[in-house]
């Protein structure tokens, strides 16, 4: 086992942090620093967490809010792609995790450690977010792993851990459900999810009312896009996470973002999870439909294959490397002309683009129209279609050759 002095552990206060505190302590002999990154988890997750740290042994506890530099830096540039995991995810737990990293290693720097951990399982993916942005910002520094290294085996193991060390933890063996919260969204897993032919209870979703309980009078939001980026709801403008904010509760109350899906690991296993992402998905909403006026055919084809990329790039932990450099770069090319707005309509868990404009708009009703016109001649199709057909032609003439 690695000697090791000081380390900073990603603390969450809940029961595996609370447990892997003194377990370094005891195991490692080091003295363990809290950090806590406030991405929008919500002020209860947060009240009492800094003293849940030092009872639980820890010397000194670091939260750093991170909300803001989330979605501007994280959030924002991620949607400019149209990232999907697998055609339904929007990433909330994946877009979170480099931002919290970078944060855990300058709290590791300021404090002068010389390892970071986290509580991750060597099930998850989280463990490959973690520990691959922490090779590219830190790579002189040790990883400690819990999960991967002790004994206990479950969540009744660890209960008995903290109590027989009488360390206080709010956590009990009936919790059902393993939930992951920030600004962006909430996710859920566990419990009756575990077996893909339950439908999720309505315990499962704490964050957007049901669909069926959502108001019967539909809801029309507003917003203002500026090169790929929502700057404006409503009519009144804002910061990118204020924008996010106030999506979020419009878009809750009205059932708007519920997924319920089983997804591809990075680590080879298939997981189901449901997912609540409210404001998300307004926003996105908002943003393809810009793209269908200001893109062109193969600029849209194009963006798909960057959003296909992007999505594994991010879900897989790789965020501090050249190709999201690369590839952020093509998507903000693309977006230079993806202002406007748009006006959605929320009804009953459903969003979708009613009416949008753009200064930048490649449609034109005198070319499209159904109607009479004098700017298009149908006549030219006739040659378009011979030249876009002619090598069909060419193998078909040579087989009746044959």
């Amino acid at each position: 086992m690695k000697e090791v002095k000081k380390v900073v552990l990603a603390y969450s206060g809940g029961l595996d942090t609370s447990a892997i505190v003194p377990w370094l302590k005891e195991n490692y002999g080091c003295e363990v620093v809290a950090f806590v990154a406030d991405v929008g988890q919500g002020e209860e997750e947060l009240v009492g967490v800094e003293e849940k740290a030092l009872a639980s042994g820890a010397s000194e506890c670091h939260i750093v809010d991170l909300k803001e530099e989330l979605v501007s830096d994280y959030i924002y540039p991620t949607l400019q792609t149209g990232a999907v995991y697998e055609g339904t995810y929007l990433l909330g737990t994946s877009m979170a995790r480099p931002i919290i990293a970078k944060a855990q290693v300058e709290v590791a720097r300021k404090v002068g450690a010389d390892a970071l951990s986290h509580g991750c399982t060597g099930k998850g993916n989280d463990q490959v977010r973690f520990e691959s942005c922490f090779s590219a910002l830190a790579p002189d520094l040790h990883v400690i792993a819990p999960w991967r290294e002790w004994e206990l085996s479950s969540r009744e193991s660890l209960l008995d851990y903290l109590a027989h060390r009488q360390i206080p933890c709010a956590a009990s063996a009936t919790k059902i459900y393993s939930r992951d919260a920030n600004i962006w969204h909430i996710s859920h897993e566990g419990g009756e999810l575990e077996d893909p032919w339950n439908q999720p209870s309505d315990q499962v979703w704490t964050l957007t009312t049901s669909p069926e309980l959502a108001p019967d009078k539909a809801e029309y939001v507003s917003l203002l896009v500026e090169q790929g980026q929502v700057v404006g709801v409503n009519g009144e403008r804002y910061s990118p996470y204020q924008c996010l904010v106030k999506l979020n509760d419009i878009a809750a109350a009205h059932g708007v973002g519920r997924i319920d899906i089983v997804e591809n690991r990075l680590v080879g296993m298939k997981s189901r999870g449901c997912y609540e992402t409210p404001g998300g998905t307004v926003i996105m909403a908002a943003l393809q439909a810009i793209d269908e006026l200001v893109l062109d055919k193969s600029s849209r084809k194009w963006k798909e294959t960057l959003s296909s990329e992007f999505s594994h790039l991010v879900y897989d932990g790789r965020w501090f490397t050249p190709l999201k450099d690369s590839i952020l770069a093509a998507a903000q090319a693309l977006a230079v002309d993806a202002s406007g707005e748009v006006v959605l309509k929320l009804y009953k868990g459903q969003v979708v683009a009613v009416q949008k404009q753009s200064a930048n708009s490649l449609y034109s009703e005198d070319f499209a129209t159904f109607g009479e016109d004098d700017v298009y001649d149908q006549s030219h199709a006739e040659g378009f279609i011979r030249l876009f057909s002619l090598s069909s032609r060419i193998a078909a003439l040579n087989k009746q050759k044959s």
